[in-house]
């Protein structure tokens, strides 16, 4: 057949359904789990074991070691799992990506893929109009799977026939009569295919279908499929990048990983697939070596035979048909026992040396000491958006470390009161004061734009609820720190008067200031654990919220009498009243976040 860039096109599309397929998948059942996910998987990671069987069954579910290898890279972005723990959820992701394997292994081939893929979506799409969010996203994980089915049928159409293009053939004949080096090239095939595709599932289906045609032989299949495990890890790789170190530090962990395997596995890599090969053949399926032999034998003594043979020409009960299907199940089997074999192998190796990878993965990524490292955001990132119920978690922790930044101010605005006036120490402080609030618009903006990108993905209605409080509470914050920086240019505007306060003033401020302190610090606590504000902890901001403005009124009055009895200068009077209305103000915005955290994140009391 001639093979033209109009079958390529139907090729690409053919992966990209399948690939589409998986992502549908993937995000109709993060959508229907929303936080029950996250808090399942941050809770499953406590140690090796339960980290493994939790990376295993989460692969599994979601049909994509990426996906979920880009997931534990949120996770420990968002400071929710340690390093260590995941390395084991990442180990156990790589034996999780064989359940697609075998799905693929055991009805790729066996089932009529169009007589229940279209049955599929005509049940599951009227689950999308349903009223209920969780049968929604029910009925896109369904269309995802019959999507992914539907992606491989169509690949098995549009993969190129190498042995009707000569030249092509001629070519690929160069590389595989190499003996070893035939294996590396392979290797390296199936690390950049699968590196462009982002999807060691999908390389494996490409790979299953042109050695069951006979098109490459067995150890070969073998070697494209250990390549694609390190190609796999250029996502989560992609993911990290504008993470923290410990999120470079966990993308690094999985390409080490699956790059040491490979290593051992490339050591012993003929007796291996040597191995697996009679594994197949003593659980009852038939040799997996036997299709490329019984296909090339038919072309070196049935030429005729051969060509009807690949334009589709034959009876459909001819022998050789059916000869054929059976080693075609055979070689599917083998790919997915060769797959299934390496990655338990590597785990049972390399569990046990989770610390030395820790220990590794620090020295090859260090931590930056820098003071500009403290300004930039901890927790979330651009790169790491793959499932943004997920990262609806990153950003929580994002916005306590930006409230903890803002209550710093506080502190420097309260120390710039005190400090000589005309002094360095005045000039420096109020710098930094200045390069806080210039700090906090950008984190402001960076974390709206966040926010605003996870809107625009997958979410449950608590999700889209979540999303909206935090955007509130991203723009109180950013007031409070416009007040600190009101209260030093005040202070500045008070130098340049050259105007005094008396101790009294200094005094009723000091008050003022810690009433201000003690709020902001119950609201840091509540945004630190939203989700399980108790009663007690609300009322207690709004007393503070009450003590506040009744300070304010009393030194409002207390400011009049002063001026009329001549305590200190009206000017005085009127910068010290703009220090405390700034702090009220202050109060003000502590408690529309305590509003927001009551109304949209708190749980029913009956619920804790």
């Amino acid at each position: 057949m001639n093979y033209s860039f109009l079958d390529f096109l139907g090729l690409l599309g053919a992966v990209g359904l399948f690939l589409y397929g998986m992502k549908v998948m993937s995000e109709g059942l993060q959508k229907a789990a929303g936080d029950r996910l996250r808090n399942i998987l941050s809770a499953m990671t406590r140690n090796r074991v339960t980290g493994t069987i939790t990376g295993f069954f989460i692969t599994a579910l979601i049909q994509s070691s990426s996906a979920s290898t880009v997931m534990v890279v949120s996770f420990v972005n968002a400071g929710l799992m340690t390093l260590a723990q995941s390395m084991a959820v990442i180990m156990g992701a790589n034996v999780g990506t064989t359940f697609t394997a075998w799905v693929i292994a055991l009805f790729g081939f066996k089932v009529n893929i169009s007589a229940f893929v279209l049955p599929l979506i005509g049940l599951s799409v009227p689950l999308l109009f349903a009223k209920k969010s969780r049968n929604k996203s029910i009925g896109e994980f369904f269309i995802g799977f019959a999507f992914l089915f539907m992606g491989l049928d169509l690949i098995s159409q549009y993969v190129p026939d190498l042995q009707s293009n000569p030249e092509m053939f001629a070519f690929l004949q160069e590389y595989s009569s190499m003996g070893f080096g035939s294996i590396a090239i392979f290797l390296a095939v199936g690390i950049i295919v699968t590196m462009v595709i982002q999807s060691s599932a999908a390389t494996f289906a490409i790979t299953l279908i042109m050695c069951s045609k006979g098109w490459i032989t067995f150890d070969l299949a073998c070697a494209l499929v250990l390549g694609s495990n390190i190609g796999t890890t250029i996502t989560p790789l992609l993911a990290s990048m504008s993470g923290n170190v410990a999120a470079k530090r966990t993308a690094m962990g999985h390409l080490l990983f699956n790059v040491l395997g490979t290593v051992w596995c490339m050591a012993v890599f003929v007796p291996f697939a040597d191995l697996n090969a009679w594994i197949t053949e003593a659980i009852g399926q038939g040799n997996p070596n036997a299709l490329y032999q019984y296909v090339n034998h038919i072309h070196a003594t049935q030429p005729d035979l051969y060509d009807h043979l690949f334009d589709n020409s034959l009876p459909s009960g001819h022998e050789v048909l059916r000869n054929i299907a059976v080693m075609q199940m055979s070689v599917s089997f083998g790919l997915s026992i060769f797959h299934t074999v390496f990655n338990l192998v590597n785990l049972s190796i390399m569990i046990w040396l989770t610390n030395v990878y820790v220990k590794i993965v620090e020295y090859l990524i260090p931590a930056k000491h820098t003071e500009e490292a403290e300004f930039q955001l901890k927790f979330i990132s651009g790169g790491i958006l793959s499932a943004s119920e997920l990262n609806i978690a990153q950003a929580e922790k994002e916005m306590v470390v930006y409230a903890e930044r803002v209550r710093r101010m506080i502190d420097m605005s309260r120390n710039l009161v005190h400090t000589p006036e005309k002094s360095e120490e005045f000039n420096h402080l109020f710098s930094r004061i200045e390069k806080y609030e210039e700090i906090s618009d950008r984190m402001e903006l960076e974390i709206a734009h966040y926010l605003n990108r996870c809107a625009e993905g997958r979410l449950s209605n608590e999700g889209k609820l979540h999303i909206a409080a935090m955007l509130s509470i991203d723009s109180e914050i950013e007031s409070i720190a416009d007040c600190c920086y009101n209260i030093g240019r005040a202070l500045v505007r008070k130098q340049q008067a050259t105007v005094q306060f008396n101790d009294t003033i200094y005094n009723n401020i000091d008050t003022m200031f810690r009433h201000v302190e003690a709020a902001m610090d119950q609201m840091i606590s509540l945004l630190g654990d939203v989700e399980n504000v108790h009663e007690v902890d609300l009322l207690g901001s709004y007393n503070r919220e009450r003590e506040i403005n009744n300070l304010r009124n009393q030194l409002r009055s207390g400011n009049v009498e002063n001026i009329n009895n001549r305590l200190y200068e009206y000017q005085s009077g009127i910068f010290y009243m703009d220090i405390i209305a700034d702090l009220e103000k202050t109060g003000d915005y502590i408690i529309n976040v305590v509003d927001t955290i009551k109304e949209q994140f708190r749980r029913p009391a009956g619920g804790r």
